[in-house]
């Protein structure tokens, strides 16, 4: 609404220059500038606090965790399909009609979609939040180990706090939920839950919450511990895909951008590509290729198979990046810009290819492995690397720009092949961190860890999926 405000109220936006030349134009001031960063501060909250905590709501609707796999890839592709909408359509009327209309169209499209959220309300499968933050839990163990750092960690499962963990076999019909001593990873943690003299009260709660955690709160900081390597992973993988993105407009605008006589591409919206490319895989991958495959092996792909594909179709784009930047130096060494633009495209399909993949399959990973205390955050995670990859992104071009000559205002001076070389290898590097990281890690099972193989993964999705029916049948 403000962005709207801003397009079209005469006094929030300042006034048009009259006259060619320098210092002829009068600058926003002050009231102007804080109107339009108070409206994008509020845009940012906004997306931070809608886009991927509708994932979790939507994931926590259905109880089986192939439905939630379906849903991540749904949700995916209509992300991707919108900002479709917003680099074509929205652009080209705020272009060629006004401003105005492009953030009332904006505007109104909020205002639908909260109209059928809240629409929706009394059918939703509300969670309750559990009572304080998540957080301070995971800051408690750390300083509960601390305070007993001179304790000896101890072997016997009578000696830690467990309170309300346990439940009854007969109200699961199986053991589940049951928490066995804590685990030998890192085990320094585990005197967090060792109960020493004074930690208790003598009704059994605990006396001083900074000083005696319980073994799910001690399990939960290990989890997340154990999925930092295929977070921070995300991280290096995103980085070369933003890289490229950015360069690719650089790249278009110093080629040929023509189709026929009549028609030009606009630089900017090479990024169609990797949008349409994403869409159209999902499409395939969830309503055909999965599928097959699952016919075929008799399992469906597991969620570290689904995201190593992404950082193997996301390197080849890097390495076919490289190529045609390559090709296009030495065209225009000879012709400038006579380059078809259109040779950019393979490398941006296979770059959307990629997120197709490793997107759905880092959303189901997150919201499947964190704790349940931390649900909500789960899918906040894949935002988080996307977030930081942008920031490192821009960190990264400033040091190649000051210590090498790879990216000068001319690109046809400059070396941007060496650039994606650069990341090409990165790309591998961070592969190979991957692969470690899944190797090692093991799936949960309730409160158990199990290695992670991708047999082991369908086992586990198939028991949690009944207990997740079992849940929806009992209320």
């Amino acid at each position: 609404m403000l962005l709207t405000l801003t397009a079209t109220i005469n006094t929030l936006r300042p006034i048009p220059c009259v006259h060619d030349g320098p210092g002829l134009c009068g600058g926003p001031s002050k009231v102007q500038y804080a109107v339009l960063y108070i409206a994008l501060a509020m845009a940012v909250i906004g997306v931070g606090g809608t886009r991927f905590t509708l994932v979790t709501i939507g994931a926590d609707q259905l109880d089986k965790p192939k439905h939630r796999q379906s849903f991540f890839n749904l949700f995916i592709f209509t992300l991707y399909i919108s900002n479709l909408v917003s680099a074509t359509f929205t652009v080209y009327v705020e272009d060629n009609v006004s401003w105005g209309l492009g953030f009332g169209l904006c505007l109104a499209a909020n205002l639908i979609g909260l109209a059928l959220f809240l629409f929706g309300a009394r059918f939703y499968r509300h969670v309750k939040p559990k009572d304080g933050s998540p957080f301070v839990g995971l800051a408690r163990v750390v300083v509960a180990a601390f305070s007993k750092r001179r304790e000896s960690v101890s072997f016997d499962p009578e000696r830690y706090y467990y309170f309300t963990q346990k439940c009854s076999q007969e109200e699961l019909g199986r053991v589940e939920h049951f928490v066995t001593a804590p685990s030998s990873f890192f085990k320094f943690l585990n005197k967090a839950a060792l109960k020493t003299e004074g930690d208790v009260k003598a009704d059994g709660s605990i006396a001083n919450p900074w000083k005696l955690c319980t073994v799910q709160q001690v399990e939960d900081l290990k989890v997340l511990i154990k999925l930092f390597p295929i977070w921070s992973s995300g991280i290096f993988l995103s980085i070369p895909l933003v890289i490229q993105q950015s360069l690719s407009t650089l790249q278009a605008l110093s080629m040929d951008r023509h189709l026929g006589h009549h028609f030009k591409i606009p630089a900017g919206s090479m990024t169609v590509f990797i949008l349409l490319s994403t869409c159209l895989t999902i499409i395939l991958l969830d309503r055909l290729i999965y599928p097959l495959v699952e016919n075929l092996i008799g399992r469906p792909f597991s969620s570290f198979e689904i995201i190593g594909l992404g950082h193997v179709f996301c390197a080849m784009s890097t390495a076919v990046a490289a190529l045609v930047e390559s090709r296009r130096l030495k065209e225009s060494a000879v012709n400038p810009n006579s380059m078809s633009v259109l040779w950019l495209v393979p490398q941006l399909i296979l770059s959307g290819i990629g997120e197709a993949f490793h997107l759905p399959g880092s959303t189901g990973l997150f919201y499947q492995e964190f704790p349940d205390s931390l649900k909500s955050t789960a899918t906040g995670a894949l935002a988080m690397f996307i977030g930081l990859a942008f920031c490192l992104t821009t960190a990264i071009v400033g040091v190649l720009r000051r210590a090498t000559e790879w990216l000068p205002d001319n690109i046809d001076h400059g070396r941007i092949d060496i650039v994606f070389w650069l990341f090409f290898g990165i790309g591998v590097l961070n592969f190979g961190y991957y692969l470690v990281g899944a190797h090692c890690y093991k799936y949960r099972l309730g409160n158990h860890m199990i290695h992670g193989s991708p047999s082991d993964q369908v086992m586990i999705e198939n028991i949690n999926g009944d207990r997740d029916d079992q849940d929806s049948t009992r209320k």
